[in-house]
């Protein structure tokens, strides 16, 4: 293997793992409290969570304070060890230096994103059918969001779920060597089958941001991935 190869590979695999538990939070989800915010994102950073998406939608916050907001959770994450997304703002993960953005089909195209972006920006596209997958795969997507999994209440557009056989068709689509994380109503007492499925990492809003301890609640997901055998 090429040492280009092997640092790729290398690359991808320390990615791997910190998508394992992957927060998506906005100040939505925790009342509308900035404060509240950073105290669930510290929590879950403490329990094992090494990637949070700042997820900031309905906000009302103006894009001065959610900038503010966002930086903080960005040094919380440096903090940690933690990789820090936004979703799909681009100018705003530019402007922050953040480590990744993620985008949704219906927002900017995954060509465009590649073109504004420094080659190092981690890229993440969702994907609901392995169509949608293979594309992302094809345009050069770092890992791909699959779902929903489950009806969710945190997305409104989440569209119908597709269930852990679902992400089972798409990862035989794309094969074992692309990132896969599921989304979607992922709760303590139905993640076990999404990793099952095939899924590297799960992404979660609330079942971090409204457990009575955020920082049990990311670490019991984590557990997961020892716990169960694909």
């Amino acid at each position: 293997m090429a040492a280009s190869d092997r640092q790729a590979a290398a690359k991808a695999a320390q990615l791997r793992e910190s998508l394992r538990v992957y927060l998506v939070i906005g100040s939505q989800d925790c009342g509308h409290s900035a404060e509240r915010m950073i105290q669930i994102v510290e929590e879950a950073l403490a329990g094992g969570v090494r990637a949070v998406q700042f997820r900031d939608k309905g906000s009302r916050l103006s894009r001065d304070e959610q900038l503010a907001l966002a930086g903080q959770i960005q040094l919380l994450c440096r903090r940690y060890g933690a990789l820090f997304f936004v979703n799909d703002d681009v100018a705003m993960a530019l402007e922050l230096k953040a480590d990744g953005v993620h985008v949704g089909q219906e927002d900017m195209a995954l060509a465009e994103v590649r073109r504004l972006a420094p080659p190092e920006l981690i890229v993440g596209m969702s994907a609901g059918t392995p169509a949608e997958a293979l594309a992302a795969q094809q345009g050069g997507a770092d890992y791909i969001g699959v779902g929903a999994i489950y009806r969710t209440a945190s997305k409104a557009d989440a569209g119908e779920p597709i269930g852990p056989a679902g992400l089972a068709e798409i990862r035989a689509a794309v094969g074992a060597e692309m990132i896969i994380v599921g989304i979607g109503g992922i709760q303590p007492d139905n993640a076990a089958a999404v990793v099952a499925a095939g899924a590297d990492g799960l992404a979660v809003i609330s079942a971090i941001a409204r457990a009575a301890s955020p920082r049990a609640a990311a670490a019991n997901l984590r557990r997961l991935y020892g716990d169960v055998q694909r």
